[in-house]
């Protein structure tokens, strides 16, 4: 019994000795793993590659995602924003200077701040490539730039109208799978990105991504090889749907993410099943040396400071030297966890029903109306007291 007790004492001490390094080990692996991703900066490249009012919907794609990064924390200095087409200002616009991407026109995704750096015809091919490779004349503005390094993370989002292997830029030129490729390949040896975010909406999307080599990249498509990527919220009043599936669905996800969220790349993979989007979303991460499930949303989406505040002391001296010791810590009295302003919510409007408009009678029907009364009139007094209407 003596010996049994002695044991146990001795097994209480042993813990309570090693409790401290267990716990300074647990906090370090916890700290490595949070600057894991190695990236100090996020850049994003979002890219519209459609003209013509009927193409709408790909203008309120891009600016979806162009307002969800910049609500996350990107700058406008940071995005470079290319829209083949203004549909804010189109003489078919019944509200201008406004892009709805709901029919019940509650979230206007052009806002009041948008910064567009390529527009119109400056929206080709080889602009887009310049931008990835940095090759750009010397009198291009700094607002038109990727000034990326390899410490940056790189949002690209595209969409428009594509094939198999292809995506059209504005119906007169297009860019091949293996251009885009080769490009990211350029970007690598140029150390222009630490990892590379690639999302396409598009008819048979997955085949865009299906030529990259270069490490590091991690590419989503709305839709696999064969398929249609199809368009979501029509709207009777402006005679065009408002948003494609794909991304209508992702701006609903992108809607519940704040700054300290830990949503990671795996919850992005389910955003818009086949359910959903009817066409079949693909992703690609065998390039991507990153377990996708360690990869945080805001890691692309955000531009979030790797910053962690503890009341513990770390010591940054090396292995080999003796440590300081620790200053006592005052104890500050506790304060209110604080937490993120609720954001508009998105979630519910997109769910409402659109409103009742007020009724205006159809067009023509004041001049059909016009035409009855003046044909009763002639049918009952003839032609000869039509002076007495003028």
């Amino acid at each position: 019994m003596a010996n049994f007790i002695f044991l146990a004492i001795f097994a209480l001490i042993n813990s309570l000795y090693l409790l401290p390094a267990v716990h300074s080990n647990s906090f370090e692996t916890k700290a490595t793993q949070f600057f894991s991703s190695g990236h100090t900066n996020n850049w994003a490249v979002l890219v519209c590659t459609s003209r013509f009012w009927f193409n709408y919907r790909h203008v309120a794609n891009v600016l979806s995602v162009y307002r969800s990064v910049k609500r996350l924390g990107i700058p406008d200095s940071h995005i470079v924003l290319m829209l083949a087409d203004d549909m804010a200002c189109n003489h078919r616009n019944p509200k201008p200077a406004t892009v709805f991407s709901h029919k019940n026109m509650e979230l206007n995704v052009y806002g009041d701040d948008v910064e567009v750096d390529y527009r119109g015809y400056e929206v080709t091919v080889e602009n887009f490539l310049r931008v990835l490779t940095g090759r750009l004349p010397p009198s291009t503005p700094r607002s038109k730039r990727l000034l990326s390094d390899d410490r940056s993370n790189i949002l690209i989002y595209l969409t428009g109208h594509g094939g198999n292997g292809f995506l059209k830029f504005q119906d007169s030129e297009e860019i091949s799978n293996v251009e885009l490729a080769d490009a990211f390949e350029q970007m690598w040896q140029k150390r222009r990105y630490n990892e590379l975010l690639f999302i396409i909406d598009t008819c048979q999307g997955a085949s865009m991504y299906e030529r990259f080599y270069s490490p590091n990249i991690m590419a989503l498509a709305s839709s696999q090889v064969g398929e249609d990527s199809l368009s979501h919220q029509p709207d009777l009043a402006i005679g065009v749907h408002l948003m494609d599936r794909y991304t209508f669905y992702l701006l609903e996800f992108l809607e519940d993410i704040h700054p300290a969220s830990q949503a990671n790349m795996n919850d992005l993979f389910k955003v818009c099943p086949k359910s959903q989007c009817v066409s079949t979303p693909g992703h690609r991460t065998d390039l991507f040396l990153r377990d996708p499930r360690s990869v945080l949303i805001t890691d692309f989406f955000g531009s979030v400071r790797k910053v962690e505040i503890t009341r513990e002391a770390v010591s940054l001296t090396p292995a080999t030297e003796q440590p300081v010791e620790a200053t006592p810590i005052r104890k500050e009295p506790k304060t209110e966890p604080l937490s993120y302003v609720d954001q508009l919510p998105v979630a519910e409007i997109i769910h409402q029903k659109p409103k009742q408009k007020d009724w205006h009678p159809p067009d023509g029907f004041i001049l059909g109306l016009w035409t009855l009364i003046l044909l009763v009139f002639f049918k009952t007094y003839g032609i000869k007291h039509l002076k007495h209407i003028f």
